[in-house]
């Protein structure tokens, strides 16, 4: 099989991957953290060897769980283009996507305030977040990001309702689900990832989806998890309407209401005005994380 697309774009989270089966499996210096970076890296590497035995002559991966250091470079095929951290632009986290055609989304979870496993939206300090009246997914964040740079998103894989919020809002999207209602010890890693990447490369093909670009105006209501105290501090830090434990927020297009949704999940004004420094220490903070889990899976015997 020879792909439509040859340069490849993919976004990786943890949260959908094959290793992560519990909130400690996502959390940063934990030994089920250590443990699920290791699976994620071999989930997201037999995607990449099956694309470039599908036809792909690029392939890119953004790391994009928590700190954006999770996946192990040492187990990954080395004529793919690892990327971790964080960037400022021109796509927010995500930098410069360079001459890519077609993006992919491996591991991913459900929006806030969906059922499914872990589900979040940017942070799970939003317990629910909901755009011009309907819950919204980081998928559609992402895509969208992407979408002035023509890339295509082709492909997603995460847990079942992760697949089907992405197959809903962005039409002639690929998906792969992960069965996360079951009991781990059942779970074949080996097998499921031979069909992930199996399905990654027929999604080379994929000629139906177009860049995401959803229209304006948006109306976003965020409720928090930290109650209306967490909602006030916040409508005052950023200057918005706020109702109990929602926050209020308008945006003219997509791509204002990511920045506004960036700023309230992470950041305050002062960090915003050195945001070159704040990058810097958190994608520090991200390679002493790293750092962490290859001596922990070395002292455990799992680095080889």
């Amino acid at each position: 099989m020879r792909g439509r697309y040859k340069r490849i774009l993919i976004i990786a989270d943890i949260e959908g991957s094959s290793g992560c089966w519990s909130y400690r499996a996502s959390s940063f210096m934990t030994r089920p953290w250590a443990r699920a970076c290791l699976e994620m890296t071999r989930d997201v590497n037999a995607v990449v060897q099956a694309l470039f035995a599908g036809g792909a002559c690029q392939v890119t991966i953004r790391d994009f769980h928590r700190t954006g250091y999770n996946l192990l470079a040492q187990h990954m095929d080395p004529r793919a283009d690892l990327v971790q951290g964080y960037r400022v632009g021109p796509v927010p986290g995500i930098g410069d996507p360079g001459y890519t055609q077609a993006v992919m989304f491996i591991g991913m979870h459900a929006a806030s305030g969906s059922e499914g496993f872990l589900p979040h939206t940017l942070t799970s300090r939003i317990r629910q977040l909901r755009v011009n009246g309907r819950l919204l997914s980081e998928v559609e964040l992402f895509a969208a990001s992407l979408a002035p740079f023509g890339l295509h998103p082709v492909f997603f894989s995460g847990d079942e309702m992760a697949c089907r919020q992405a197959a809903v809002a962005i039409k002639g999207i690929r998906t792969h689900p992960i069965d996360k209602t079951g009991n781990p010890k059942h779970f074949t890693p080996e097998r499921w990832r031979h069909a992930l990447a199996l399905a990654a490369v027929q999604a080379l093909e994929n000629q139906v989806a177009k860049p995401y670009q959803p229209p304006g105006p948006f109306r976003a209501s965020l409720t928090l998890r930290d109650g209306a105290g967490s909602a006030r501090k916040l409508a005052r830090r950023w200057k918005l309407r706020f109702s109990g434990t929602e926050l209020h927020l308008n945006a003219h297009d997509i791509h204002d209401l990511y920045r506004q949704l960036i700023n309230v999940s992470y950041l305050t004004p002062a960090a915003l005005r050195i945001i070159p420094v704040t990058l810097w220490l958190s994608n520090l903070y991200g390679r002493l994380g790293l750092w962490w889990v290859r001596r922990y899976l070395a002292r455990e015997g799992l680095a080889g």
